[in-house]
């Protein structure tokens, strides 16, 4: 599986270190920028990329997005058709850190989530690889109650 990954200046360290474990676990990774650490630089400029091409291949690719809280990227990657972005925030941010956990895995198995939006100020790094290893793992429940919401979601244009 390919996996389409961009950050901003927030996020760009996490990006970097991301890169080679994704392809120590065997993934094909593409760096849509930034290319380099630029704190005038604007997340949309590196997310609609990734999103554009998920919307065109939902399946086939997922996006892994990076910013300071993670949810400027989900907003600008879900503007685009048939993508479904996640935020997460990490553990620091939760009571019970198994119910945050299990986001990873709810927004994979329910919602069929093919990015996700990484808030880089609020992550370890350690998190961050073990978020982006489960939600890569997590299967897609393929049922027709999760699948009759999805199909609701698409092509909506209002």
């Amino acid at each position: 599986m390919k996996i389409l990954i961009a950050s901003d200046h927030a996020g760009f360290g996490h990006k970097e270190k991301l890169i080679p474990f994704l392809k120590e676990l065997g993934y094909e990774v593409e760096d849509k920028g930034a290319s380099e650490y630029n704190e005038e630089d604007d997340y949309p400029d590196f997310i609609i990329p990734v999103a554009r091409e998920v919307s065109k291949h939902p399946n086939e690719l997922r996006g892994v997005i990076f910013g300071g809280s993670g949810q400027g990227e989900a907003m600008a990657a879900n503007k685009f058709n048939n993508v479904r972005a996640a935020v997460y925030y990490g553990k620091a941010v939760s009571i019970v850190k198994e119910e945050n956990e299990s986001i990873i895995k709810l927004s994979r198995e329910h919602n069929n989530a093919n990015v996700l939006s990484l808030g880089a100020r609020f992550i370890t790094e350690d998190e961050m690889k073990q978020a982006v290893k489960e939600w890569l793992d997590t299967a897609f429940v393929d049922n027709f109650k999760h699948k009759r919401r999805i199909e609701k979601m698409n092509g909506i244009h209002e």
